[in-house]
């Protein structure tokens, strides 16, 4: 114990290493910080949801009177979902900082309401917001670099070296211990902070001992690291150069490298082109006889082929049919785009196993729940949940059954899928 405690007084009396720690502690706070309020900011946009849907809806019942029909029904009535967080959110945003979490659908032709929310960047928001996840892989190995690039180098350039080997133990195990001690603090300054940040978002404790393992697993493969430049008996400038440029290559550029790889091995059709051609199909109806309209679209769903005839006026049923024949035109498109998707999350996931930064960013934003897989459910819960408006309108546009005022409050209404507690206060 008097070891541990003299290596602990022997860290501790630079100046440096001070600095170093408590600077650590605050950006650790200021990124946990920043993370808390972000998703605070989410979850008090979508607690605001359902009363602002019922604004818009008395609005939609005035104008229409007591009476309308579904078709006007259903073109003039947004209906909201959205993509609660999980408690663990804050630490790892994610997809939650580019992509929609709160969409509002009609009952008209869905794949361009979803992907006209996919309008961000992906280069733009490649490096990610500044949060814990973004800590852990960015900034902490600065820190370990600044503690362990000399762990040895200071010895030999004293003159002491010479004088530890002398000792019964050895050497080598007042390194390790030196280095256990520098890497325990390290973790502590991430680590704790972290768990008061958890508790009070309502994280599991099994979620947050698997962030404390994975911090401590990534802090180990940079130690490694920083152990084996030392031992190769080099100064504390060439070791710190060396280190940098690992850090360099490892963090920055070889997932950049590798970002740009995966996305020319498997190209994928961007979001706004599907938007783009369900819209083509569905301003091209317009010029089509009506009844192959109706064919094409009975067809597809023999359920409504017993409808009434159309007449020669406009019926609400031919123009969300076309609607619904733009979505199945397009329907090979977001196939190929979901495919592509997975591919590339998929190609992440296994370059995860040989850089360590994307693995950990992998395995929070798995953990988080912020990640393309999470994104991609939320959208099939979009999916679903428009299938079911859908067939609530069908139901009266089809028949010619009249819409009343009542009927709007009957419309299926959106059930989020809860990823974690809800956070304490």
């Amino acid at each position: 114990m008097t070891l541990w405690m003299y290596e602990i007084r022997m860290m501790v009396r630079p100046r440096m290493a001070i600095a170093a720690l408590v600077l650590l502690s605050l950006l650790a706070l200021a990124s946990l910080v920043s993370g808390v309020q972000r998703m605070d900011s989410q979850r008090q946009a979508i607690a605001r949801v359902g009363s602002l849907h019922a604004e818009d809806l008395a609005a939609v019942k005035a104008a229409h009177g007591d009476s309308t029909d579904a078709g006007r029904a259903a073109y003039y009535s947004f209906h909201p979902t959205w993509n609660p967080p999980s408690s663990l959110a804050f630490a790892a945003v994610g997809m939650r900082d580019v992509a929609p979490y709160i969409l509002r659908v009609r009952a008209l032709g869905l794949e361009a309401q979803i992907h006209d929310g996919d309008t961000f960047n992906p280069e733009l928001a490649l490096a990610g917001r500044f949060d814990f996840a973004f800590l852990l892989t960015f900034l902490l190995p600065l820190f370990v670099i600044a503690l362990l690039h000399d762990i040895r180098s200071s010895e030999t350039e004293s003159g002491r070296e010479r004088m530890l080997r002398s000792l019964p133990l050895g050497v080598q195990w007042l390194y390790a211990r030196r280095a256990v001690v520098r890497i325990t603090a390290l973790w502590l300054c991430t680590g704790l902070p972290f768990v008061i940040a958890a508790m009070q978002q309502g994280v599991p404790a099994t979620q947050m001992l698997a962030v404390l393992g994975l911090a401590a697993t990534y802090l180990l493969f940079w130690a490694g690291l920083c152990l084996i430049v030392a031992w190769r008996g080099w100064n504390s400038g060439v070791n710190a150069a060396t280190l940098a440029s690992l850090w360099v290559v490892i963090a920055l550029v070889a997932p950049a490298m590798a970002h740009v790889g995966i996305e020319r091995a498997v190209p994928v059709e961007q979001g706004a082109a599907i938007a783009r051609a369900q819209r083509e199909a569905v301003n091209g109806a317009w010029d089509i006889p009506r009844g192959d309209t109706m064919q094409r679209f009975y067809a597809a769903y023999p359920e409504w082929r017993d409808s009434p005839p159309l007449g020669t006026g406009f019926h609400y049923k031919w123009y969300l049919a076309f609607h619904q024949n733009g979505d199945d035109e397009v329907a090979p498109l977001v196939a190929g785009y979901r495919q592509g998707i997975e591919q590339r999350t998929a190609a992440a996931s296994t370059l995860g196993w040989l850089l360590p930064p994307v693995g950990l960013q992998v395995a929070l934003t798995r953990m988080a729940h912020t990640d393309m897989h999470a994104h991609l459910a939320y959208q099939d819960r979009v999916r679903g949940y428009h299938a079911q408006l859908r067939r609530y309108f069908y139901g009266y546009l089809f028949t010619d059954t009249p819409f009343q005022q009542t009927d709007y409050d009957n419309a299926p209404r959106f059930e989020a899928v809860p990823t974690a507690p809800t956070p304490t206060r």
